[in-house]
C-alpha cells in the first residue's frame, strides 16, 4: 500500500508499478547499504501460466542524490530480457526446475546493470553486468521443489564488488488495506469510528501475495560524496536521498493486425511492438504512503512523473494532510487538541521532505538541505540496531529506523499515522500537546524483524525479503 495502484494510470500499468523501496545498512555487513525497490503490487503468486515477470519494456532505476540539490548523483539502471526456450508449448516449464539454466525451465528472464554518475540521462554510464539471471516464481513442489536454491542462485556480485539480486519475493509488506480504505477505518480502535463497529484485530491483507524485487548491496564509499565511509551520525556527508522509478519510452509503434498481410497468415516473426523515443518516468517512490495518502487524486499521475526537486509545488498537501483533518471527524471526541490545530505542519515537512535537522532529536539528523524532494534520507553513519530493533524506528527512540531509510520490519503505517496525528508536532511547536490516542493508533498489523505476520520470515542475509511463497500451496487468509 505505500504506493500499491497509488494513481490512477500506474494502476493500469503494474509491471511499472513502484510498490515498496527499503533503504538501510546492512545489519550483517554494516560498511555496506541494501536499497530494495518493488514492483507488481499485490501479485498472485498462482498466476500461472503466465506468471508476473519484470517487464522487458521498462526502466528500472534506482537514484541516490549525496549532495542535497534533489538531482541524482548516482543511479543504477536495470533492464531486462525474457527468453522463451519453446514457443510450442504454453507452459512456464515442461518439468522441474533444478537450476537456472535447466532446460525444463521454458520462459527465462536476464538482466543488465548499468551505473550512471551524475544526471541519470546525461552522467557517465559503466555496465557493472549483463546477462544476469532471475529466478523462476516459486511455482510448487513439483515445478521448484528446491526454490531456496533457485534463488541463493540468483545472487550476484557486480564488477564493482556490489551484491545484486532481482526476482520474486514474498510482499513483505504488511498493512490492513481493507479497513483502511474503508473511510480510514482502523480495527482495533473502530468501536470509535464514526460508524463504529466492535473493535477487532487488524487483518494483513498483503499475506501470501508476492512482489518483484530489485536488491543492490553497495559499500559506503561509493554512495557518499567525499568517498568516505560514513561514521559521524552529525556530519552531512553520511546522509543520502534515495528513490526509485520506472520508465517507458515516450512512444509505441504497434503491430498490424493481420489485415493488410497478402496471405493473411500470422508472420512468427512478428514484433509485439516498437518502442521508441526517450525514456519518460511514469512511477517512483521515495517515502512510504505519500502518492498513497498525502497526494490528492487530481495530482498524483503528475506527482509520479515529477522529479524530487520539483516537489516544492506539493509543500501545502504536506503543510495540510487531508488525514489529519479527517481523523477528528471520522473519530469524534478523540483528536480534540488535533481538530483544533491550524498551523502548517512544520513536523511532516520536516520528516518527509527536508529531512531532520541536528538538535531536534538528540545525536540523530538526517537533514539533507533546504530542497523540498521526496526521498528515503538515511545517515549511513548510524549503526544497524541488531539486538533490539523496533518496528516503530524513530518516534521510539531506534534512530536505525524509519524515517532514518526504511528498514523491512519498520511499521511505516503505524508510524505515519501516529505523525500525522500529532505525535511528532512537539518536536516543533512544544505549544502543542498530542491528544492520547494519537501515540496509540494503528492499522493493528504489527510486525518483528524475526517474524512478520505475512507468511515467511525475513532472510538474516541479502537480500532480507523472505522467499516467494508457492502458488500450490499459498493462502490469503489472516
Amino acid at each position: 500500500m505505500t504506493s500499491h495502484r497509488e494513481a490512477p494510470k500506474i494502476s493500469k500499468d503494474p509491471v511499472a508499478d513502484n510498490t515498496d523501496l527499503y533503504a538501510f545498512v546492512s545489519p550483517d555487513k554494516p560498511d555496506t547499504v541494501t536499497i530494495l525497490a518493488n514492483y507488481i503490487p499485490l501479485e498472485e503468486p498462482a498466476g500461472g501460466p503466465n506468471f508476473n515477470t519484470f517487464g522487458d519494456d521498462v526502466l528500472y532505476e534506482i537514484m541516490v542524490d549525496n549532495d542535497g540539490d534533489g538531482i541524482e548523483d548516482v543511479t543504477y539502471q536495470f533492464k531486462f530480457k525474457t527468453k522463451i526456450g519453446n514457443p510450442d508449448t504454453f507452459l512456464y516449464n515442461t518439468g522441474p526446475i533444478s537450476s537456472l539454466t535447466d532446460s525444463s525451465w521454458n520462459v527465462k528472464q536476464f538482466y543488465s546493470v548499468t551505473k550512471v554518475l551524475g544526471p541519470r540521462r546525461s552522467g557517465t554510464p559503466t555496465v557493472l553486468g549483463t546477462k544476469l539471471s532471475t529466478p523462476p516464481v516459486n511455482i510448487g513442489p513439483r515445478s521448484t521443489p528446491n526454490y531456496t536454491d533457485l534463488a541463493n542462485a540468483a545472487v550476484n556480485i557486480l564488477n564493482d564488488n556490489s551484491t545484486v539480486f532481482a526476482g520474486q519475493r514474498d510482499e513483505a509488506f504488511y498493512v490492513d488495506l481493507g479497513s483502511i480504505f474503508d473511510l480510514a477505518t482502523l480495527r482495533p480502535f473502530q468501536n470509535l469510528h464514526l460508524i463504529p463497529t466492535p473493535a477487532a484485530p487488524g487483518v494483513d491483507t498483503t499475506k501470501g501475495f508476492s512482489v518483484h524485487t530489485i536488491a543492490l548491496q553497495v559499500s559506503k564509499k561509493q554512495l557518499t560524496s567525499d568517498g568516505s565511509n560514513s561514521t559521524d551520525p552529525l556530519n552531512k556527508n553520511s546522509v543520502v536521498g534515495i528513490w526509485a522509478s520506472a520508465s517507458r519510452r515516450k512512444a509505441t509503434i504497434l503491430p498490424g493486425d493481420g489485415d493488410d498481410d497478402d496471405n493473411g497468415q500470422f508472420d512468427e516473426d512478428t514484433s509485439p511492438g516498437i518502442q521508441t523515443g526517450p525514456f519518460t518516468q511514469v512511477s517512483r517512490l521515495g517515502m512510504p504512503l505519500i502518492n498513497e495518502v498525502i497526494i490528492p487524486l487530481g495530482k498524483k499521475d503528475v506527482w509520479n512523473t515529477v522529479n524530487p526537486r520539483f516537489d516544492s509545488q506539493f509543500l501545502q498537501y504536506y503543510q495540510t494532510p487531508e488525514l489529519q483533518k479527517l481523523l477528528p471527524i471520522l473519530y469524534p471526541g478523540i483528536f480534540p487538541n488535533l481538530a483544533g490545530y491550524s498551523k502548517p505542519r512544520a513536523d511532516l515537512v520536516a520528516i518527509l521532505l527536508t529531512g531532520i535537522p541536528s538538535g531536534i532529536v538528540p545525536g540523530f539528523q538526517n537533514f539533507t538541505g533546504s530542497v523540498q524532494a521526496d526521498y528515503l534520507r538515511l545517515n549511513m553513519a548510524i549503526q544497524p540496531n541488531t539486538t533490539s530493533p523496533n518496528r516503530l524506528g524513530l518516534i521510539a527512540g531506534d534512530a536505525a529506523g524509519f524515517p532514518n531509510g526504511r528498514r523491512v520490519g519498520d511499521d511505516v503505517i503505524d508510524i505515519e499515522i501516529r505523525a500525522i496525528a500529532g505525535v511528532t508536532l512537539p518536536l516543533v511547536d512544544p505549544s502543542f500537546t498530542p491528544d492520547g490516542a494519537a501515540a496509540l493508533v494503528g492499522d493493528g498489523v504489527d510486525s518483528s524483524p524475526i517474524q512478520p505476520p505475512n507468511t515467511s520470515p525475513f532472510l538474516t542475509v541479502f537480500p532480507y525479503l523472505p522467499h516467494p511463497v508457492p502458488g500450490y500451496e499459498h493462502s490469503h487468509d489472516p
